[in-house]
């Protein structure tokens, strides 16, 4: 059984961000804050805009099973409990959707990318996203094996969930409107920024 739809808060928004792209003749998936996706589909890429944000790109190569989640950490120092607990179902909702489609914890393999200080004002919430991404990895025993965190710019990823092939792209547009842009996310808005500059990243 496949389990590909689109999760946030129970609801399926698949069809609100899914499109056939003509250059690769892929289905693009747009991951938006909240969201988590998983597939064993070949033909389905997985994208996400990222300034503070972070995606975890988790797979299982041998069960061919991959997928993306979109979390921030809510404002808090990093022992508060409720930051915490939101970027842990975050990824406990990813790693639980990959196991349903048939993936096995031992074999995952992940990589992770945003958390940029974007804004001098918001202090460290960047790295204060990374830092817990990373230290979950290490707490489940799930191997880091790429990906690109950190710096002070927006980034635009492109991921493979079957292959692990992710690409990331810098997006030109204002800092302060990113940041903007990721509260607006959180509403449940469509998210739109224009992209140049792609790295392929293994």
């Amino acid at each position: 059984m496949a389990l590909n739809a689109l999760q946030r808060d129970g609801f399926a928004n698949e069809e609100l961000r899914r499109f056939l792209n003509p250059q690769d003749k892929n289905w693009h998936i747009q991951i938006m804050q909240g969201d988590s996706y998983v597939t064993n589909k070949a033909d389905e890429v997985l994208t996400t805009i990222l300034g503070s944000c972070i995606a975890a790109c988790i797979r299982d190569p041998k069960a061919g099973v991959g997928g993306m989640n979109h979390f921030l950490l809510p404002e808090g120092s990093g022992a508060d409990r409720d930051a915490l607990r939101f970027g842990v179902n975050a990824m406990e909702l990813l790693i639980n959707s990959l196991i349903k489609l048939g993936g096995r914890r031992e074999n995952f393999e992940a990589k992770l990318f945003g958390g940029a200080n974007v804004l001098a004002q918001l202090s460290d919430v960047g790295t204060r996203n990374a830092t817990f991404a990373k230290q979950y990895l290490v707490n489940e025993g799930i191997p880091l094996v790429g990906g690109d965190m950190g710096g002070a710019s927006p980034r635009r990823i492109q991921f493979w969930p079957l292959t692990g092939r992710a690409r990331q792209l810098a997006v030109a547009t204002d800092r302060r409107k990113l940041v903007e842009h990721e509260i607006v996310e959180a509403k449940h808005v469509p998210q739109e920024a224009a992209a140049v500059n792609d790295v392929e990243l293994f």
